[in-house]
């Protein structure tokens, strides 16, 4: 039995598999991504996702979704599920699922009478194309299988409608055919591997919802276009492979195609191997460079978040490369002391305080599984001092530092810290002036900085800012340490301090380089495992605090009032487990191995095998957000490799 796996009485009851999500991914950013019985219910769900660098380089869907439909004496049975107005869904192909398992690739198992067909699909690490294989199992007559699909072609974030401006042509491809519904957009080659009947009766599919967008605000109705469709005679015993992709493929190749995508893979046949197989799903391979996408499916690079994620997607597996080249496409993208936060060239955003400071830590990591700090300074020197020089003398976004040697950044009605939730266009949680955690990532950037130039022989840095690292410590504590409360207060801005329990406090317990005591860091340590450790990570708020909202659900802006108001974060768990680790050693491993192992049944809910963005603050700690989310799934992978360092 595989792994995970999911047995008829689950997929026919449409509250428990409407839940869950698979997705697939490849290096070139394209993906796949539905619930576990083919219903889409969210407009970023589709059988073939691609960037278009036609039209915007984002991802748009071009196959929504394929639906099958069995034929025997005249009788039909479609195999699809669609959403309509009214809580209507047809066809019910549903009640049809036997079980559905995901080793050694995603397998769907259908019974119709004495009809017994499977259903495989891959995506392949490549190329833009997906390819499903379908098995004849048994059968007791002459047996069709009919396919039809519905595309979109259309960004992620928008809705497809009927329109009289799509282009309802196709051209004939071996055993198959290919459309463009609009200019700008990539051909869609959908072809057999078996001589087939393509049928072409253009139509519109009205008013397909998905449920996932209506919950969440926004709108939640499609139509659909269906060129046609393909029919095809089965043997019972009988596998035939079906290909969607942005290229023509040789019809006689698919079922070398599909299979030469096993061994590639690691098999999900455990938790340790569902992380490490969802952290590839992260890292796109593009022509200048190499990224991290920060989440599935709607979310795109994030600086923070590929440097917060780098270790633990990549050093903890051996990719020492793949961090460089990642560490390289960033830096060739630096403007002045900053880093892009979202986006690219002229669509970038820099509005991030902490992302150039998260750098440091991840050329620290870097160094340390290589082995490699003598040659840092060397490599990244200038681009260190760069930063450091930028943040000390003052640069975008009132970022710069005082004369007490500490970070103040903010400009009102801007979120630059990560905590940037915005509703009714404003921050949620603006934290102006000097924030706890920049302040401790500064503190480890300025003495690693020193390190790293010692090592080089560069007397002259060394000299300059031996000084400013020695003044940070004092002025930490006397700013954010309260004796009588005995936490940090979480940002301060000129005589105002604030003392709502945050987790931003335990990067000063984590960081290599910590400006405050052992003593401290077990105090704070003590409130944070107290009021905001959970089993899915730490909260972002106390649920003391009369502003604390439990649960992450509704429109977007009551989302976004609760984002960062008591939903969990799986990433922060990371530094509370290396904080906690530094001080109690393997007399705290119980604790450690405990959260971690506690995250394996998460890999059978929301995305299956792989771990969300965040999650409600209260039991039962529903998974809310991205199905994948880079971070969760990184530091996961760094807890367990912290656990084997440290035991």
């Amino acid at each position: 039995m595989s792994y995970i796996n999911f047995d008829k009485s689950q997929l026919v009851n449409l509250e428990y598999s409407l839940n869950r999500e698979l997705l697939r991914s490849n290096r070139a950013g394209s993906y796949a991504n539905s619930t576990i019985v083919n219903c889409n219910t969210r407009k970023y769900h589709g059988l073939l996702v691609t960037p278009q660098p036609g039209i915007d380089h984002e991802n748009h869907v071009l196959l929504s979704s394929l639906d099958e439909t069995v034929i025997q004496m005249d009788s039909e049975f479609n195999l699809g599920i669609h959403k309509y107005p009214g809580g209507i869904y047809n066809p019910k192909g549903h009640k049809y699922f036997r079980d559905f398992v995901t080793e050694p690739y995603p397998k769907m198992t259908y019974r119709v009478g004495g009809v017994i067909l499977t259903k495989e699909m891959v995506f392949t690490t490549r190329e833009d194309r997906m390819i499903i294989k379908y098995t004849l199992v048994d059968a007791h007559s002459p047996t069709k299988l009919r396919l039809k699909p519905f595309l979109a072609f259309r960004n992620i974030h928008t809705l497809s409608k009927e329109n009289i401006f799509a282009d309802k042509k196709y051209e004939k491809v071996p055993d198959g055919i290919k459309v463009r519904m609009y200019q700008g957009y990539t051909d869609l080659y959908m072809q057999l591997s078996k001589d087939n009947e393509y049928t072409h009766v253009p139509d519109w599919y009205y008013k397909i919802e998905y449920q996932e967008e209506m919950e969440r605000g926004y709108e939640y109705q499609e139509d659909l276009y269906i060129p046609g469709f393909f029919e095809l005679d089965i043997e019972k015993g009988e596998s035939i492979y079906f290909a969607a992709g942005t290229k023509e493929l040789n019809p006689a190749s698919m079922k070398r195609a599909f299979n030469a995508e096993l061994e590639k893979r690691i098999p999900r046949n455990n938790f340790a191997n569902c992380l490490t197989n969802a952290a590839q799903q992260f890292i796109i391979k593009k022509e200048k460079g190499t990224e991290i996408i920060a989440g599935f499916p709607w979310f795109g690079r994030s600086g923070r978040s590929t440097f917060v994620s780098l270790p633990g997607l990549t050093l903890v597996n051996g990719e020492y490369a793949t961090c460089k080249v990642i560490i390289d496409t960033m830096v060739s993208e630096m403007k002045g002391p900053l880093f892009p936060l979202f986006g690219n060239g002229s669509y970038a955003t820099y509005n991030a305080a902490d992302t150039s400071l998260w750098f440091f830590w991840a050329l620290q990591q870097y160094a340390d599984f290589t082995d490699g700090k003598k040659s840092i300074w060397k490599e990244y020197g200038k681009k260190m001092k760069t930063i450091l020089e930028g943040y000390r003398q003052g640069t975008e976004f009132n970022i710069h530092m005082d004369n007490d040697g500490l970070i103040y950044a903010g400009l009102h009605g801007i979120a630059l810290t990560w905590m940037d939730a915005v509703a009714n266009g404003k921050p949620v949680t603006p934290r102006m002036g000097k924030t706890v955690e920049i302040n401790a990532l500064w503190y480890n950037a300025v003495c690693f900085s020193l390190e790293v130039a010692a090592l080089s022989g560069d007397t002259a840095f060394c000299e300059e800012w031996e000084e400013i690292a020695a003044r940070i410590p004092a002025s930490f504590v006397e700013t954010f340490w309260s004796p009588e409360r005995r936490y940090f207060a979480d940002y301060v801005d000129g005589a105002y301090k604030d003392w709502a329990v945050r987790p931003n406090m335990v990067l000063a317990t984590s960081l290599p380089y910590s400006p405050v005591s052992e003593e401290i860091r077990k105090e704070v340590l003590s409130r944070v495992k107290q009021e905001l450790l959970t089993p899915r990570g730490l909260r972002t708020l106390t649920p003391k605090s009369p502003i604390y909202k439990a649960s992450y659900y509704g429109n977007q802006a009551e989302r976004e009032a609760a984002y960062h108001q008591g939903s969990v974060s799986p990433w922060l768990l990371g530094h509370f487990v290396e904080g906690y680790l530094k001080i109690h050693g393997k007399s705290g491993m119980s604790l450690i191995k405990s959260l971690y192992e506690g995250f394996e049944p998460e890999m059978t809910e929301h995305g299956i095998g792989t771990i969300s963005e965040l999650y409600d603050g209260d039991p039962p700690y529903t998974g809310r957000g991205a199905i994948s989310q880079a971070s969760s799934v990184a530091e996961l992978l760094r807890i367990s490799y912290l656990m084997k360092k440290y035991s």
